[in-house]
C-alpha cells in the first residue's frame, strides 16, 4: 500500500526537538525546498533563533515539552491555527544518557523514556489524530540501537526499542483499517550533533560519538517525504 503525498513545498511540516541536531537540520531542509514548518522543542530562544532565519512567514517557532500531552495538542492547535493544519509530523525530541545500567539512577530512566518514548507517543497520536481526515507523514526518528542494544547505551537502547514497537504496531493498525497516514521509522547511527553534551554522563570518562559519524543532513535526506507518495510497509 502507499499513501499520496503533497510536494513538500505545499506541505506543513511539524518537527518536535527542532533546537539542535537532527530536528533544526531537517527543518531548514524543508524550509529550502519550500514548505512551511512548525518548530517545537522547550528552548524558545534557539527556535526564535531558527525561525527568524528561516522567515517568519514561513516558520512558526513553539516552545513546548514533549512529555506533557497538553503541550503537544498545542503544537497541533498552533499549526492548525497557523498555517491550517499540517501534512508531515516529525518525532525527532530525544534525551540520552551514558553509563552502566547498575549505576544510572532509575529516576534519570524515567526521565530518558519520557522524552524518547512516551513524548514520541504523544506526537504520533496527535499526527494520526489529524492526518486521518486529510492524508499525510508521520515519520519517527528511532535508531540503529532501535535494533541491537550497545552497552553505556543500555537505557537508551532501550528506549529505542520500544519506539520501533510502537512505531511498527502504529504502521499495521493504520494500514488495516486503510487510513490515508504513511508511517515511516528513520534509524540513523552515529550523527555529528551534539549529542555527547547533551547527554547525562555517568562514565569515567568524557562521553563521545563512536566513528564513523554522518552528517546530520544525511538523516534529513530520509526523513523529508518523497515527492509524491511514501510505501506504508
Amino acid at each position: 500500500m502507499s499513501v499520496s503525498l503533497k510536494p513538500l513545498d505545499q506541505q506543513t511540516l511539524v518537527v518536535t526537538g527542532a533546537s539542535s541536531g537532527i530536528g533544526p537540520t531537517t527543518a531548514r531542509k524543508a524550509a529550502e525546498r519550500g514548505a512551511r514548518v512548525v518548530l517545537a522543542a522547550r528552548s524558545g530562544d534557539d527556535l526564535r533563533q531558527l525561525a527568524g532565519e528561516i522567515g517568519t512567514d514561513r516558520a512558526l517557532a513553539v516552545e513546548a515539552d514533549v512529555t506533557d500531552r497538553d503541550d503537544v495538542r498545542r503544537i497541533a492547535q498552533a499549526a492548525q491555527d497557523t498555517f491550517g493544519g499540517f501534512d508531515t509530523w516529525v518525532n525527532d525530541a530525544g534525551a540520552f544518557v551514558y553509563g552502566r545500567l547498575e549505576e544510572v539512577p532509575i529516576e534519570d530512566m524515567r526521565q530518558l523514556f519520557e522524552v524518547n518514548l512516551w513524548g514520541l507517543v504523544y506526537g504520533s497520536l496527535e499526527a494520526v489524530a489529524h492526518l486521518k481526515g486529510r492524508g499525510g507523514a508521520l515519520t519517527n526518528v528511532g535508531s540503529v540501537l532501535s535494533d541491537r542494544a550497545i552497552v553505556l547505551q543500555g537505557i537508551y537502547s532501550a528506549s529505542k526499542h520500544a519506539v520501533k514497537g510502537f512505531t511498527d504496531a502504529l504502521r499495521m493498525e493504520l494500514e488495516d483499517e486503510g487510513a490515508p497516514v504513511s508511517v515511516t521509522l528513520v534509524k540513523p547511527s552515529a550523527i555529528d550533533t551534539s549529542y555527547p553534551t547533551h547527554a547525562k554522563n555517568y562514565m569515567d570518562e568524557r562521553a563521545s560519538i563512536p566513528p564513523p559519524v554522518y552528517a546530520p543532513d544525511v538523516v534529513a535526506r530520509a526523513i523529508l517525504p518523497a515527492p509524491s507518495t511514501r510505501a506504508v510497509t
